[in-house]
């Protein structure tokens, strides 16, 4: 039994996911990182089983009413956590900002401010004082009416939407509206609605040509469609929607990034014209604190917003000096991080991730608890290695302030610097799941098993690595007067057929320049159409017609519901389907490959609708959820698991690991390539029937990279990827180095935005972005092989790329 003053979390018998009975202690008040290969079970320990404890403990001490709204996770799988304080978590979100979102809401700073200008503005003689969300755009009493609180309105013309007035409707004079079936449609219902479809456009009269672009009415009629050869079709009811009313439909509500895209072509952003981009309603815009409107001050970097209350707080009303007071301690922590470029109205999608993770951190750092457990996922993903130095110093605060800083992380200058190291082991899946050691972090150099141990004492940490002769570029795409966000009039260059990387601290510029202009650029060419959004950001680009395909890889989920899974997103499910389908049990039963989908009826287990579980409400307790009674967590009825192909059934087989499914399906071509690249990229613990939502967003990342990779390459390819390696131990970068250089062998083009500067020094190409973030930022600094830019003066890159190379 051990005191309650005792110094240590300990825990004992940890069996969530892969941990096998794990039996670790901890001290507390320390920075303690987690450190592993991807997948060895880190998180496991440290977010399902420490921080969902705590969790749940605290959760107890809720009335069990309210303890009813709360959406509680069920109690992990240990046998017992002794010395464990109350925790908090910062997990990284990985889910894509609103339009809405920006960085006064990501780090709640706007309902300071607004409630600042409620309490402590001027207000004109004889004006109502108004509640704090008047000043806000995202709600009904504070939006302007006219744009809704978004700022800008689109609008098309006549020009826009008909850029070849000589065709005729049926000859596709409305080149706004879709494809296929749906841009038949409209014109079929048209043509029942009496227009002449085949008269040139310019020749139909006036009223005819705005009633057909513009309309608000959506007149539903017959349609009667001609008959075409062997096929029957037989009259419908057809609704006609207007080609504006369709581009500005598509533009808002669409989740396709090519049809956004496309319909973007057709529209014309401009500011407001009654709110001037404001987004709010005058009465709220009359309104000023320190002679500023709340725009105005919401349009200023973070820096000067910051100065310019301090000015005017400091002789003011209580009410002013307090709320002033809050504003600048919350500034000053998004500052400390190096955010002060920020302003409160940059809109959350314009951010990079590095920003993001940051403002997130700065906002839950600014809580100022004492004696609590702070579990941090990967704080440095996405941070360029200066800025990695001003997040030590605050989670160096946090600990001096009395609290227990624990992290899961890969960043080996983050592990240098903890006072206790938990490694677990030694590989992923199966293979891992046990502390290989639990101390100071100089004791890991006794642990020879420890795939850890290698970067964080040997001077060459990837002295295994190849040495590779610098590729000479093929060709090169040249992007002049390149306009967007904070990039301005710059010109760049990216080699073809060789490994770019593009480096920069966060916010220099590196996401807008490859994954905006220069996949836009990209892109406009491929859909063969009239310039858009993408070639609007420079004044020119030459070299596209080199490139045959473009492969953007991101970091974001590959599904959104446990039903779609590593097999479903590869392709692999739909081989497996068919290979059990053309069993002797099947065919004599008559299962075609439907039969095996866990997804529709028929072969699935109707009591749990194929998801192998159900949920038990326990009231006052946190629902649990248990194996579903019937099919005992198969998916699957009976008569489907009957079937079996080599003596398992398709259940037995989706729960298979990547690697022992390759020799499961050793010689069987349509099975074999697809789990061979899964393989390749590091992913063989992970299960075939792995749901979406419990992939991080570098296994995710490295699932899509794999299904690319099993396509039979045609052509020139260019690959963009956004920071590949977050979230991946240096061993698995070892690994995804070794495909994407793979890649550029196999003449393709690897354009990467890169921090890892282990990565950077690997290049044969870099371009730095810079010096700094935001306004400061956008310029290219630097630009050649990664010795020349080693030695550039100016770039903050250039001393850490320098001592990557002397290694």
């Amino acid at each position: 039994m051990h005191s309650p003053h005792d110094p240590y979390v300990r825990v004992r018998g940890a069996r969530e996911h892969n941990l096998k009975n794990v039996r670790v202690d901890i001290p507390r008040d320390t920075l303690t990182v987690f450190t592993g290969v991807s997948g060895s079970g880190k998180s496991s320990l440290a977010f399902g089983t420490i921080y969902a404890e705590a969790q749940r403990r605290y959760f107890e001490s809720v009335a069990p009413y309210a303890r009813r709204l709360i959406h509680q996770v069920g109690a992990p799988a240990v046998g017992e956590i002794t010395g464990l304080p109350p925790a908090v978590s910062l997990e990284q979100r990985r889910s894509a900002p609103g339009a809405r979102s920006s960085v006064g809401t990501v780090t709640t700073l706007s309902n300071s401010l607004r409630m600042l200008f409620s309490r402590a503005g001027d207000y004109p003689p004889g004006a109502e004082r108004l509640d704090s969300d008047s000043f806000s755009p995202n709600t009904a009493v504070g939006a302007c009416p006219e744009c809704h609180g978004l700022g800008r309105i689109h609008r098309t013309d006549e020009q826009l939407l008909v850029p070849d007035p000589s065709l005729s409707i049926r000859e596709g004079a409305i080149a706004a509206w879709p494809g296929a079936w749906q841009g038949k449609n409209l014109r079929d219902v048209l043509d029942a609605l009496g227009h002449d479809v085949d008269r040139p456009w310019r020749e139909l009269p006036a009223k005819d040509r705005e009633w057909i672009l513009f309309t608000d009415e959506q007149p539903v009629v017959t349609v009667h469609p001609v008959r075409d050869a062997g096929r029957i079709q037989r009259p419908y009811q057809g609704t006609y929607m207007s080609a504006r009313r369709y581009v500005l439909h598509t533009f808002a509500d669409t989740r396709s990034r090519a049809l956004r895209a496309k319909a973007e072509r057709f529209l014309t952003s401009a500011p407001c014209p009654v709110c001037g981009g404001s987004r709010l309603r005058p009465e709220a815009m009359a309104v000023t604190f320190a002679g500023r409107t709340i725009a105005e001050l919401a349009g200023l970097p973070l820096s000067a917003l910051a100065e310019v209350l301090s000015g005017a707080g400091a002789g003011g009303e209580e009410t002013a000096r307090v709320l002033t007071g809050d504003l600048l301690a919350r500034i000053g922590t998004v500052t400390e991080l190096g955010l002060g470029y920020l302003s409160l109205d940059r809109t959350a999608p314009t951010l990079s991730s590095g920003e993001l993770q940051r403002l997130r951190l700065a906002t839950q750092l600014r809580s100022g608890l004492f004696g609590v457990v702070y579990v941090l996922d990967e704080p440095s993903a996405g941070l360029h290695p200066a800025d990695t130095e001003a997040l030590l110093g605050v989670l160096g605060r946090l600990k001096e302030a009395g609290n227990s800083v624990f992290v899961v992380e890969h960043q080996m200058d983050v592990v240098r610097r903890a006072d206790w190291l938990v490694d677990v082991g030694p590989l992923a899946g199966e293979h891992g799941g046990r502390v290989l050691h639990s101390g100071p972090p100089e004791g890991l150099a006794r642990v020879p098993e420890s795939a850890t141990r290698r970067f964080l004492f040997t001077e060459d940490a990837r002295d295994t690595a190849p040495v590779r002769a610098t590729r000479t570029p093929s060709g090169w795409i040249r992007l002049t007067g390149v306009e967007r966000h904070n990039v301005r009039g710059v010109d760049a260059a990216f080699p073809l057929g060789v490994f770019t990387a593009v480096t920069g601290v966060s916010g220099s510029g590196k996401s807008t320049l490859v994954g905006q202009v220069l996949a836009g650029v990209l892109a406009d060419r491929q859909a063969g159409d009239e310039p858009g959004p993408g070639e609007r950001y420079c004044a020119a680009a030459t070299g596209l017609e080199a490139v045959d395909r473009l492969v953007q890889v991101d970091q974001k989920p590959i599904g959104r519901t446990p039903r779609s899974n590593l097999a479903t997103y590869t392709g692999l499910f739909d081989a497996v389907r068919k290979l059990f389908a053309r069993t002797e049990t099947a065919r004599e039963r008559g299962y075609g490959a439907g039969r095996f989908s866990f997804n529709v009826s028929g072969g699935r287990c109707e009591t749990c609708q194929g998801e192998g579980f159900v949920s038990v409400e326990l009231l006052f307790l946190p629902s649990t959820y248990a194996p579903c009674p019937d099919c005992h967590g198969a998916r699957y009825n009976p008569e489907t698991l009957d079937v079996t192909l080599n003596g398992l059934t398709i259940a037995q087989v989706l729960d298979l690991t990547v690697e022992s499914a390759a020799s499961f399906f050793a010689g069987t071509p349509a099975a074999e390539r697809a789990l061979t690249t899964l393989l390749d990229v590091g992913l063989g613990y992970l299960r075939l029937g792995q749901p979406a939502t419990e992939l991080s967003g570098g296994e995710a990342q490295r699932i899509k990279l794999a299904a690319e990779l099993q396509r039979t390459q045609r052509g020139q390819t260019l690959y963009l990827l956004d920071e590949p390696t977050t979230g991946l131990h240096p061993a698995d970068v070892e690994v995804l180095m070794r495909q994407l250089h793979s890649l550029v062998d196999a003449g393709s083009t690897v354009v990467v935005v890169e921090h890892d500067m282990a990565v950077v020094a690997g290049a044969d190409h870099v371009i730095d972005l810079g010096p700094e973030g935001g306004d400061r930022g956008g310029r290219i600094v630097a630009s050649g092989t990664p010795a020349e830019v080693a030695g550039a003066a100016g770039s903050r890159t250039a001393p850490y790329l320098a001592k990557a190379l002397r290694r």
